[in-house]
């Protein structure tokens, strides 16, 4: 509250000046005020909104129009009635017991319910000031006594009132307090007189507002603001006259007792108003709360409370008005989300339940109370209003994610505790990972102003922890539908798209108005670079099928990344001080290769297209064929007989010391295919056996020194997969300095005869179709290091580039078939058998095999053709 400037301190003192020093000073009187403001203040809206909307306002009459015209003009003729007034003076009625004519007691009536619905919403002047325009201004002065001061007993009521005197001077002659005793007991004089004469139920009950008689006041309550303001203001009144009386708690115990333990009815057979002033405010004081549990609990239960009032108790709005009103915020807190909570039978907390505008309530309260309450909040109840308050939050976030609202979220969840701020984001993403670029944007933005980008405490998520968790679970195994078993690469294409799709969100642009923007765009995109090489390695082991059908994740990845990477590419100063060169060299490697794949797909569509057509093809389906046929000669030389810069060698960065005791392991996620292409389902002895045979890919003597151990398992995640780990000493030239083989080492040897499906002593053609790989450095205790990536991409190099021979062979043959001798023939042979290019050591023996027939089937192309030439 405010406090009351030595300026507005009036010596000697007066009861106003009084009144409002004790309500600024003790608590309750405090919180009485406050509710009796806020009330008010509502009331005063409505009357604005009124207006606005049509055009009026109450209290709109013609001047004198409160003047009894009907009754003056019958009185005049001299007519009597024994039920009508015999004069016009405003205690007629209540001294004659009787009432004016019809016509001028209903709009007495109108004007005294205007005056009620004033008084109500806390504006006594413009009250007063429709008395008097109305032809009543002895009404006005009864309702504000003391010259028109506001006695209000707030500190805006002192501004107001200034340095007036006229209340000291009153007081001054009468004591402190006399004349306001006297004026609320006159009050309550006039209110039971009404009453019981049946004067009308507005100016009883304007009487009664004036002296806090509750009895006379309530039954014209029929809303519950309106019952709730009368309660308050009454209660305050009282306090304000018992500081008045100058009577402490215990006195007024003593003195009112009696009065206080009894009942209303009791009370008002035993005190009348020939009391006298000097007991106020014993004749009310029954009828007040004690403290404001019993004012709510009057409203919930009270005898001369309404029926309406009591029935909107049970109203939401009204709860949490109560509940606002104690103070009790874990309460609140608890009630509203035992409101919007998910039902029993669905516990999905990502599912908005319950009455949206109650959860958007909840959540602004909660951001309010966190606001105000910060400093001030203790153990117990900050654990309520975080725990309580982030489930609200996040349950208006979804709200607002479920409606389309995306740009909204993220006010929301920057709000909610770390792991609830990522999880939320992290489901969002997954749940329009397939949504149009737009609404992908406003997810991508909300996070980025809303979020730091890096963490920095363990109290705010960060988008970059975000965006791990969203690609780490991108990766994830998760159990397939397997209706159709027998396609397995184009479930391999399906899901290798979903996992490209996940890589979108770091090839936004950030908005310009985060700080750091540049720095900001350039870690995004370093990120997605890293992000994508490692699905390029994994896409590549699962496009070997010689199928027209393309690599539809690694080329969705192609797509997004061009643009962005070429300026990244452009940029110099960022090559260097965030090293993307060697990441952005396998990433152009990563390119050259699909490129080249590409052609050979598109090569194999137009052959399997002519080869249905029953008819001879003509000399452009001819030509069409024989150039597509050359482009993919010339793409795949073009990727082999790079000298300078092999495909896929780049150096390591963890180099690990000689003297280090350095294991290497690779983890794989794989589903076993028949040659037929149809999906194997696993079992115990399949995996028994499969480990005996990745064994046995390698030598014993190589399986001891390098202390090789292979597990193979059923996936817990997919039981048509099994998950595969190896795990070996690194020795120098595999995992202990440079690594000139590239090759992937012992592990990649063991794995590549399990892709190629020439593991021995099992079933023959049967190959392991990735899902998922990794390799890395590992101690002797087994505890992960630091990325073993030479390994995966001596892996890719050991299955790619013999599969781009042998599609260069296959090629070949076509064309000779064609009758077109191919340029690079011979020199594709020789690649192969040349030592610098160390290509022949990663053929395995079904491959060289194949690539003998193909030259076989190559040279009686070429033999018939020279034949057909000689005979010609």
């Amino acid at each position: 509250t405010e406090d009351i400037s030595k300026e507005l301190i009036l010596i000697p003192s007066t009861s106003h000046l009084e009144a409002c020093q004790f309500v600024a000073e003790d608590l309750t009187a405090q919180l009485s005020l406050r509710i009796v403001q806020w009330l008010e203040g509502l009331a005063s809206k409505s009357l604005d909104l009124e207006r606005k909307v049509r055009g009026s306002h109450v209290g709109s009459y013609l001047p004198t129009s409160g003047i009894w015209h009907h009754t003056q003009r019958y009185l005049k003729k001299g007519t009597s009635n024994s039920s009508t007034i015999h004069h016009l003076d405003f205690d007629a009625p209540t001294r004659e017991h009787a009432h004016q004519l019809p016509d001028d007691k209903k709009q007495d009536e109108s004007l005294l319910e205007d005056l009620w619905t004033l008084l109500r919403a806390g504006r006594l002047e413009e009250a007063c000031e429709l008395c008097r325009s109305a032809g009543q201004p002895w009404r006005a002065a009864t309702l504000c006594p003391f010259g028109g001061l506001d006695q209000f007993p707030s500190v805006e009521a002192l501004l107001k009132n200034g340095k007036n005197r006229t209340l000291q001077a009153i007081e001054l002659e009468s004591g402190i307090a006399h004349q306001w005793r006297l004026w609320k007991w006159a009050s309550y004089c006039a209110s039971e007189k009404i009453a019981d004469q049946d004067g009308g139920k507005f100016e009883a009950t304007l009487y009664a507002a004036q002296c806090s008689n509750l009895q006379r006041m309530l039954p014209t309550c029929t809303d519950w603001e309106s019952a709730c303001w009368a309660m308050a203001k009454s209660w305050l009144d009282v306090q304000v006259d018992l500081e008045l009386a100058h009577l402490p708690p215990g006195r007024v115990d003593e003195r009112f007792g009696d009065v206080i333990e009894g009942s209303p009815a009791s009370s008002d057979r035993a005190f009348q108003p020939s009391n006298g002033p000097e007991n106020w405010p014993l004749q009310i004081l029954n009828q007040q709360p004690r403290q404001l549990s019993d004012l709510l609990q009057k409203l919930h239960s009270g005898e001369m409370v309404h029926e309406s009032v009591t029935q909107a108790c049970k109203e939401q709005q009204r709860q949490i008005e109560m509940i606002l009103m104690l103070g009790d915020i874990p309460r609140l807190l608890d009630l509203i989300w035992s409101w919007v909570a998910p039902s029993e039978d669905d516990q999905s907390v990502f599912r908005p339940d319950g009455d949206p505008q109650m959860i958007r309530f909840g959540a602004h309260l909660v951001l309010v109370l966190r606001y105000l309450l910060n400093e001030e909040i203790k153990d117990d109840f900050r654990e309520k209003i975080m725990n309580v308050g982030d489930l609200i939050l996040h349950m208006y976030a979804m709200f607002l994610f479920s409606k389309q609202h995306e740009e909204l979220v993220g006010i929301y969840a920057s709000q909610l505790a770390r792991h609830r701020c990522i999880d939320l984001f992290v489901h969002m993403m997954e749940l329009r990972l397939n949504s149009s670029v737009h609404v992908k944007y406003k997810i991508f933005i909300s996070a980025m102003e809303y979020l730091p980008f890096s963490a920095g405490d363990d109290s705010k998520g960060s988008f970059e922890e975000i965006i791990e968790r969203v690609l780490s679970r991108s990766r994830e195994i998760r159990a397939g539908k397997y209706d159709k078993l027998s396609d397995v690469a184009e479930q391999h294409r399906q899901q290798s798209l979903q996992k490209a799709m996940a890589v979108q969100w770091l090839c936004f642009t950030p908005p310009s108005t985060i700080a750091d923007v540049k720095d900001t765009s350039t870690k995004l995109l370093l990120r997605a670079l890293i992000h994508s090489n490692v699905l390029f390695r994994e896409f590549s082991l699962i496009s070997m099928w010689r199928v027209p059908a393309m690599p539809i994740g690694a080329h969705t990845l192609l797509s997004f990344l061009a643009e962005p990477l070429k300026q990244l590419s452009e940029s110099s100063d960022t090559s260097e001080d965030y090293n993307v060169s060697e990441n952005l060299k396998e990433f152009q490697d990563w390119s050259e290769y699909y490129s080249c794949d590409a052609t050979y797909r598109n090569w194999l569509k137009i052959e399997l297209d002519n080869a249905e057509i029953s008819l001879e093809l003509s000399s452009e389906e001819k030509q069409r064929a024989i150039s597509a046929a050359k482009e993919t000669l010339n793409s795949s030389l073009s990727l082999l007989l790079r000298k300078e810069n092999p495909w896929l060698v780049l150096p390591e960065d963890n180099n690990y010391e000689l003297t280090e005791s350095v294991f290497l392991e690779l983890h794989a996620t794989a589903m076993l295919c028949l040659p037929s292409g149809e999906c194997m389902c696993p079992d115990a002895t399949v995996c028994t056996t499969l480990m005996s045979a990745l064994y046995s890919s390698v030598s014993e003597e190589e399986v001891s020194n390098r202390q090789l151990m292979v597990n193979v398992s059923i996936s817990s995640m997919d039981n048509y997969r099994i998950d595969v780990v190896l795990r070996c000493l690194a020795v120098v030239g595999d995992g202990l300095g440079a690594h000139e083989l590239n090759d992937g080492g012992i592990l990649g040897t063991v794995m590549a005869a399990g892709f190629k499906g020439e593991l021995p002593r099992f079933q023959n053609g049967v190959t392991m179709e990735i899902s998922r790989l990794d390799a890395w450095y590992s101690t002797k205790e087994g505890s992960l290091e630091g990325p073993a990536t030479y390994i995966v991409r001596g892996l890719c190099r050991r299955c790619c580039l013999p599969e781009v021979i042998l599609r260069s062979m296959q090629v070949s043959v076509s064309l000779m078939e064609s009758g077109i001798t191919p340029e690079s023939h011979d020199e594709l042979i020789e690649l192969v058998a040349s030592p610098e290019t160390g290509f022949l050591h990663l053929f395995s023996q079904q491959q060289l095999q194949e690539f003998l027939l193909f030259e076989r089937e190559y040279s009686i192309f070429q033999m018939e053709l020279q034949e057909e030439e000689l005979s010609s």
